[in-house]
């Protein structure tokens, strides 16, 4: 069992720049690859990114792709995802998941989840 809790979220113009975090509990999160996921009011949850167990491979959405980095600290059980030029279409509560498999870009490929944490754009 991995148990899951993000910070970071918050109020920011747009074009500004948040980090997310989310700290994992358990001494098995190494071996999970880990991902973002976000979902916007009125829409459903969709990918933003995602990290292998060893962090030697990313994957983006497009919408964020050059603005978005997802990284990881296997040592400090944490995963972090650094958002540059911010727009308000970005708006959404965003989630850390946890997955067993290689390259988890769909939202049935994680296994935990955290609560959620509000990143809100403004114009």
């Amino acid at each position: 069992q991995v148990q899951l809790v993000e910070s970071g979220g918050g109020l920011v113009q747009a074009g500004g720049s948040l980090r997310l975090s989310c700290a994992a509990s358990g001494r098995t999160f190494s071996s999970y690859a880990m991902g973002w996921l976000r979902q916007a009011p009125g829409k459903e949850r969709e990918f933003v990114a995602a990290i292998s167990w060893s962090g030697g491979n990313v994957y983006y959405a497009d919408s964020v792709k050059g603005r978005f980095t997802i990284s990881r600290d296997n040592a400090k059980n944490t995963v972090y995802l650094q958002m540059n030029s911010l727009k308000p279409e970005d708006t959404a509560l965003y989630y850390c998941a946890a997955s067993r498999y290689i390259a988890p870009t769909r939202e049935d490929e994680y296994l935990y989840w955290g609560q959620g944490t509000q990143v809100t754009v403004s114009s």
